[in-house]
């Protein structure tokens, strides 16, 4: 469990404030990017951040993908760096919305994509949005996984949950990230994640405000333009994160979104708005955490100024800690100097250090080594029971949407098969796994398609669709930096929907549409008689959709979206085990 700031706390936080000089807490709001991989301390890679820790005095690390043990020795490495002489320890965050998994796996050795192991992968948080009974003890179960898995490998903070209200279809980066349209589920849901990460000593962020659930566009390419009024927001956007700040969250990130509607023509994106920050966020809202910017890389705010300029905005708007700055030097001088030409105040800055200086001691670092055990990792990361918890979490958020002809299971044995697997060309593992537990039942032909597929390949796959006694298609898109858009390209729609059109109306051929990944692709394949959601292409989100289809578990997850114009937030149908 988080620790409370008691006395002990208190006084570590105002000693260490006291000693700080004003470059080292300048550095201190500092948050660089750094992979997660094996590192040796005589590299470049680690020169490089020990010049962050030792030189420019960064207050934390955001850790990216790595392995378990490898995560564990960068993170003690730059523990030791930052605590030598009495050095304050460092605050270290990584991305793990829906799981270690997220940053600690998907590694694979190639060409035989053979998986190199790492941290539990639970379904995208959707998922759990579409389970039917108890959904908040499900997240919060996971979320203390989480936690206990993160702490091991040296990891304080989780930037999760999202509590994005995903309510666009055409979202090309929240999509199945966010738990679903309605505001006050995602909340609930939520609120349940930082209850379980922080019971179980995790602090948590939650992201993205003001609310990226509403947007066309990805921030890491461009600049959101959101036209809704306050009004609006207050409806729909704001009152999962006041259910966030009302649960403890520690953190809350900034969305490098510009809203026009609230803040004009000119708006700058919310993440250099100190009217979201500070006036909304602060003064409205009552938090009183830390306030992370999104990426300073990403361009919703890299292409608005030079990498010194927009960390400056960002602390004038409010933000305490600058997270993955394009430049840590350029930026760490640049708010030095605006501090010295008084743009900023000495006690901005303090007001910032001494709240991530409470952050730190809530997480225990005041009183204990921040370095961890190396020898603990294979006994925490990635056990038998969290893997458990993921597949029981896959098979409950499995849905079926839509099964105009009872297709579903595939009760034949040893059926043909043709499983078409439609994928971006790098996601190697896509369909791996569903194919191979397929094949426990059925005879089945494995055929990947991408966006590059020739008229010659599609001609074969109409021929052996038609040699099948029963067809799947399971797309693969889904929520992913800097891609902009995950839907299937026009001609392969077009092919889907012209073979699930064929075959005798009176006796028609099983045919079956499964989505892992974007549910909302169900508008692109309207001719669809059966319409099945995994919400995820990992492994555990595969063999639960393929126990759905082989009738080995029970189908019970319910919509937490609409797919317009076809099914509303709720739908969804049950089909019990058939062995």
């Amino acid at each position: 469990m988080l620790r409370p700031l008691d006395d002990t706390a208190r006084a570590w936080v105002a000693a260490t404030l006291d000693r700080l000089t004003l470059p080292e807490r300048v550095g201190h709001l500092l948050m660089p990017w750094v992979l997660g991989g094996y590192t040796a301390r005589d590299s470049k890679a680690f020169d490089r951040v020990a010049q962050w820790v030792e030189e420019d005095s960064v207050g934390g690390l955001l850790v990216s993908v790595g392995t378990p043990h490898s995560y564990a020795a960068l993170t003690n490495a730059a523990q030791e760096r930052a605590t030598q002489n009495g050095g304050v320890p460092l605050l270290v965050a990584s991305d793990m919305e829906n799981g270690t998994g997220m940053r600690i796996a998907r590694s694979y050795a190639l060409p035989y994509v053979l998986p190199l192991g790492g941290g539990t992968l639970f379904p995208p948080m959707m998922g759990f949005g579409a389970v039917r009974d108890n959904p908040e003890a499900l997240v919060q179960e996971m979320a203390a996984a989480l936690a206990g898995e993160a702490l091991a490998v040296g990891v304080h903070m989780t930037f999760g949950p999202v509590a994005d209200v995903n309510v666009n279809p055409a979202n090309p980066i929240i999509s199945t990230r966010a738990f679903g349209e309605d505001p006050e589920a995602v909340g609930r849901l939520a609120a349940a994640y930082v209850r379980g990460a922080r019971q179980a000593g995790l602090l948590t962020c939650g992201k993205h405000y003001p609310g990226h659930g509403d947007t066309a566009e990805d921030t890491h390419l461009e600049t959101p333009v959101i036209t809704h009024s306050m009004d609006r927001l207050e409806a729909v956007e704001l009152p999962p994160f006041q259910q966030v700040i009302d649960a403890g969250v520690d953190g809350i990130m900034t969305a490098h979104i510009a809203v026009t509607g609230v803040e004009g023509a000119d708006a700058p994106p919310a993440t250099l708005s100190r009217f979201f920050l500070t006036e909304v966020l602060r003064e409205r809202m009552g938090f009183t955490g830390l306030v992370f910017t999104d990426a300073l890389n990403m361009g919703g705010a890299a292409k608005a100024y030079p990498p010194g300029e927009v960390g400056v905005r960002a602390v004038e708007a409010g933000a305490d800690v600058l997270t993955f700055p394009l430049n840590v030097r350029a930026t760490r001088n640049a708010v030095l100097a605006a501090v010295a030409s008084r743009r900023l105040t000495e006690e901005r800055i303090e007001a910032s250090v001494q709240r991530i200086l409470e952050a730190k001691a809530r997480a225990g670092l005041h009183v204990r080594d921040a370095c961890v055990s190396l020898d603990a990792v294979d006994r925490i990361v990635a056990t038998r029971a969290h893997h458990a918890l993921a597949g029981k979490a896959a098979s409950r958020a499995v849905t079926l949407v839509r099964d105009e002809h009872g297709t579903v299971p595939l009760l034949a044995e040893r059926q043909r098969v043709l499983s078409v697997t439609y994928a971006d060309a790098e996601d190697l593992p896509a369909g791996n796994a569903f194919d191979a537990d397929l094949a426990k039942r059925h005879a089945v032909t494995s055929v990947r398609m991408d966006a590059r597929a020739s008229a010659d390949e599609f001609a074969a796959l109409r021929q052996q669709a038609a040699d099948a006694d029963a067809v799947v298609v399971a797309i693969y898109l889904s929520p992913r930096n800097f891609k902009g858009s995950v839907g299937a390209n026009d001609r392969f729609t077009a092919f889907v929907n012209e073979l699930a059109g064929e075959g005798d109306s009176a006796r028609p051929k099983p045919f079956v549409v499964v989505s892992c990944g974007n549910p909302y692709l169900l508008g692109a394949f309207p001719a669809a008689p059966a319409y099945l959601l995994a919400w995820g292409g990992d492994v555990v989100c595969q063999k639960a959709a393929a126990r759905a289809l082989l009738g080995t578990a029970a189908i019970t997850g319910r919509l937490p979206i609409s797919l317009p114009p076809f099914h509303q937030r709720g739908d969804g149908l049950d089909r019990e085990v058939r062995q």
